[in-house]
């Protein structure tokens, strides 16, 4: 198994270009199935997990092209072979779940595995399935698998109990194909929600209120193919941000759209950090001043993503006072507390919240990667530890991160891949 090894390194200095979104590329590879031709993806970064979404499609019956040198996935899905994901890619990936809504629009079933991904808390896929039935399908679960059928979909009002991400993406996608008119209400917000249905609507669906509570659908008999362009990663320029701010660096961010991280913004910004927004990017410094602590919340976009909840906390450990974290959105997503603790953090979990003492110089240590983003923690608090830390369980990271370990050695990390 590979593992990280990170010394100190010092302010982080340089540029770095952030990537195409991990979550927004995989829902819009799983909608290219709703296209009668050729679907092009742009700006596609070279992940596990897109590389997983290829198999998956292949094995459905898409003949698909990777090119991740130049950021490109050409897929095309003339006819679909099989309604069954595979239980050993589905077992790889949670967003698996996301090609039972377009199996479901356009060959009325699909059959799936119930999915993995990072063990951070109960995801189940109940309100997926609920907007399933209100457009007419028919469920069945038992021995791992979930199956939906209908003779036709039809149009319906969705209410969903939680703002899920995945469950509206699924939902729309199999609204588009369907007889009459869809809302969903309480829909997810997020950015990726609305490159979903700028990406369909260019394939001829048509989708309103995208990035609203609100989305209103209008099914269609027929998608075509088409040319899109994934938007930046929001996670990943969110922890180079950070990482920037927890070295005390000067690091310019290319290729971002600050309206997608004000809230990761305006809580570095409390901290003391300066962030300058120009034609050349996002320029983020942490060393005009000392930091000082802050505390935060996460929830449903638009507010603080818990996707950079580690990251933050490492932060949050370096600088002057003590913080408080609040996490609402999943219930075992403080796994990456021990593991900070290790370094020195003395971070105490009560309930949904943590208390960080701050003002505590790190120390390196041996720690794994729990999931993808306390993988990230890991690193960022290997950046200011002193001697060596030892990462392990490193695939956490190289499933939503596209050249991790190069990008932050460009900044001068001092931080390196082994084969153990």
């Amino acid at each position: 198994m590979a593992k990280y090894i990170v010394q100190k390194s010092g302010p982080l200095h340089g540029e770095v270009e952030i990537s195409g979104s991990k979550n927004a590329v995989l829902p819009i590879m799983a909608a290219a199935l709703l296209a009668e031709g050729e679907c092009e993806i742009l700006e596609a970064p070279a992940l596990r997990d897109v590389d997983v979404m290829c198999k998956l499609l292949r094995s459905i019956g898409s003949e698909v092209k990777e090119d991740y040198d130049n950021g490109r996935i050409v897929i095309r899905t003339d006819k679909i072979i099989e309604e069954q994901a595979p239980y050993e890619l589905v077992k790889r990936m949670r967003a698996s779940i996301l090609v039972m809504g377009p199996l479901l629009a356009r060959t009325k079933k699909a059959k799936i595995a119930l999915p993995g991904g990072c063990a951070i808390g109960a995801r189940p896929i109940d309100l997926h399935l609920k907007g399933f039935q209100a457009l007419g399908a028919e469920i069945e679960q038992g021995h791992g698998y979930v199956e939906a059928r209908a003779d036709k979909l039809t149009g319906g009002k969705v209410y969903l109990d939680f703002p899920s991400v995945g469950a509206t993406e699924n939902i729309m996608m199999a609204a588009v194909l369907a007889e009459g008119n869809t809302i969903i209400e309480n829909a997810a917000e997020e950015p990726e929600i609305v490159d979903l249905a700028n990406f369909m609507n260019k394939m001829g669906a048509k989708v309103k209120g995208a990035g609203t509570d609100t989305i209103r659908i209008e099914g269609v008999p027929s998608l075509h193919g088409t040319r899109h362009t994934v938007i930046p990663d929001r996670i990943e320029t969110g922890t180079f941000m950070v990482a920037a701010a927890i070295t005390r660096g000067n690091v310019l961010l290319k290729n971002v759209v600050p309206d997608h991280v004000k809230p990761v913004i305006a809580k570095l910004i409390e901290c003391g950090v300066s962030i300058e927004d120009s034609d050349e990017g996002m320029r983020v410094r942490g060393d005009l001043q000392p930091l000082i602590s802050t505390d935060i919340k996460t929830m449903p976009y638009p507010g603080f993503p818990t996707d950079m909840q580690p990251q933050f906390m490492a932060l949050l450990a370096t600088v002057s006072g003590p913080s408080v974290v609040v996490e609402t959105v999943f219930e075992n997503r403080y796994m990456h507390v021990g593991e900070l603790n290790r370094m020195g953090a003395e971070i105490k979990i009560e309930g949904r919240s943590s208390i960080i003492p701050g003002d505590k110089t790190l120390q390196g240590a041996q720690v794994i990667c729990t999931d993808l983003r306390a993988g990230a923690a890991m690193v960022l608090a290997g950046l200011m530890a002193e001697g060596t830390t030892e990462i392990s369980e490193i695939y956490h990271l190289e499933r939503g991160y596209s050249s991790f370990a190069d990008k932050f050695r460009s900044l001068g990390a001092d931080l390196i891949k082994v084969e153990d």
